[in-house]
């Protein structure tokens, strides 16, 4: 399994947590609240977890050019939802 990190101070993670776990249960099976989600894309599942100021996410795939694809998935959404924040990328460990 190949996994990877990120995260994003914000003074609304929860904000930005329920837009991104709404947004993907159009097409893909979500579970959230407000302080935690998890989204099972076809290419790998990412896990987000308020804490303080942060919005984490946890990615996981079964192979690397899936890892990268659900991170670009991601930051992706988050990039455009975050717009006000002037967010341009997610720095990945």
């Amino acid at each position: 399994m190949f996994s990877s990190q990120s995260q994003f101070t914000t003074q609304t993670p929860e904000k930005y947590l329920m837009q991104m776990c709404r947004h993907f249960a159009h097409k893909v099976e979500t579970n959230y609240s407000s302080t935690q989600g998890f989204v099972d894309f076809p290419c790998g599942s990412a896990e987000f977890l308020v804490s303080d100021n942060n919005l984490i996410f946890k990615v996981t795939a079964d192979t690397n050019e899936n890892l990268n694809q659900s991170k670009s998935i991601i930051e992706s959404h988050i990039v455009r939802f975050a717009y006000r924040e002037n967010l341009e990328k997610l720095d990945w460990n």
